[in-house]
């Protein structure tokens, strides 16, 4: 199976086969009783890498920030993805829409390369004296919340003893 498809691989196997012969999309997802989107996936990969379509690829590629932003620049201006993803040597038209929707929502800082690994500074402070001085605060804090509680509940109980 495809790394996170839906469908099995003889499913695939017959899909590619359908459209091979002409058939469209809904057509087959309808013939093998699968769905629609699943289908329609893999027909885009179909129509950029033909019977390559069903090979999966071992590793994950990565593009260049300034091939991302010319694709997705080219594709809003109305381009087909299907003809992008082909030119380029991209593995899916899927991944040109991921990456307009990065660029709609961020702008080209959302097609620039993410540092891996934790921010620094993203973790607490392991032990020392800013922590202790932390950890007494909230005791503190919880400290208070409690007294007031109690004073508050000691005035309920005075005063239902007073109207009985």
């Amino acid at each position: 199976m495809h790394g996170r498809s839906s469908l099995t691989e003889q499913q695939r196997v017959l899909a590619v086969a359908c459209f091979e012969e002409g058939r469209g999309e809904q057509s087959v997802a309808t013939e093998l009783g699968v769905s629609g989107p699943a289908v329609k996936r893999l027909y885009d990969r179909w129509r950029v890498r033909g019977r390559g379509a069903l090979v999966s690829k071992p590793t994950k590629q990565s593009y260049p920030f300034e091939v991302k932003l010319e694709i997705v620049t080219r594709f809003l201006a109305g381009e087909p993805k299907v003809d992008l993803a082909r030119e380029f040597g991209v593995s899916s038209p899927k991944l040109i829409e991921t990456w307009a929707r990065k660029y709609r929502n961020d702008g080209e800082d959302g097609l620039r390369p993410k540092p891996l690994g934790r921010p620094r500074g993203s973790t607490p402070p392991t032990g020392g004296e800013e922590s202790e001085l932390e950890r007494l605060r909230r005791e503190n804090e919880y400290l208070r919340a409690q007294n007031a509680y109690l004073g508050k509940l000691r005035a309920l109980m005075e005063e239902r003893r007073r109207t009985r």
